[in-house]
């Protein structure tokens, strides 16, 4: 079974980009996929403290609520995240969430000595990113800052759904078409990593 965790990163609980990962998820678990959502606006979750007590173990030595989410991330085949663009990047909630993550980069670089570098990834990652207006720019800062996170995930971006023109809760139902790509590519993400699974099985 794929097993995957959606990441919802705004802080409106029924606005645009949540709307548009819950179809992705329901796309997901169409398919078969067991999907674990966590909403971070639910999330006691401090801000990293750079105090560097995840140099011995790579993990956080912070005790919240980002302990259960950091097993989760671990353990899963696959990543879906969403957040709306504030100022050219994601939101508070998020990037709270993703300093957290620099434990992992620790892990990966300072204890596991692993090389910086071309890789290949073993994971997928599917982004949802909702920007209210129509900067031909809009994206490139958040897309770039997707990339590097993901990272230390060993993960790649499988594919980024960008969205402009949504602002006010509700907008994304004036686009059906916007959630029926939502859905298909939590479809297709799935399919994708039991592709990956098959290919690798071979002799």
């Amino acid at each position: 079974m794929v097993k995957l965790v959606a990441i919802y990163g705004s802080p409106r609980r029924n606005g645009n980009t949540s709307s548009l990962l819950r179809r992705a998820v329901d796309g997901a678990r169409k398919t078969g996929a067991l999907v674990e959502e966590i909403v971070l606006r639910d999330l006691k979750m401090s801000p990293c403290l750079e105090i560097y007590g995840c140099k011995d173990t790579g993990r956080c030595v912070i005790q919240d609520d980002f302990q259960s989410v950091f097993d989760q991330l671990l353990e899963c085949d696959g990543l879906m995240r969403a957040s709306p663009i504030f100022f050219y990047t994601v939101s508070a909630h998020m990037k709270i969430f993703m300093d957290r993550c620099q434990s992992l980069w620790v892990r990966k670089y300072w204890i596991e000595n692993s090389t910086l570098g071309p890789r290949q990834p073993k994971r997928k990652a599917l982004f949802i990113c909702v920007g209210a207006t129509k900067g031909k720019k809009l994206f490139d800062g958040v897309l770039l800052t997707m990339r590097y996170f993901l990272d230390p995930l060993d993960m790649e971006i499988w594919r980024a759904l960008t969205f402009r023109g949504l602002d006010l809760e509700g907008d994304a139902a004036q686009h059906p078409e916007y959630l029926v790509e939502a859905y298909t590519a939590g479809q297709e993400m799935c399919e994708a990593i039991r592709d990956g699974r098959r290919s690798s099985d071979e002799p």
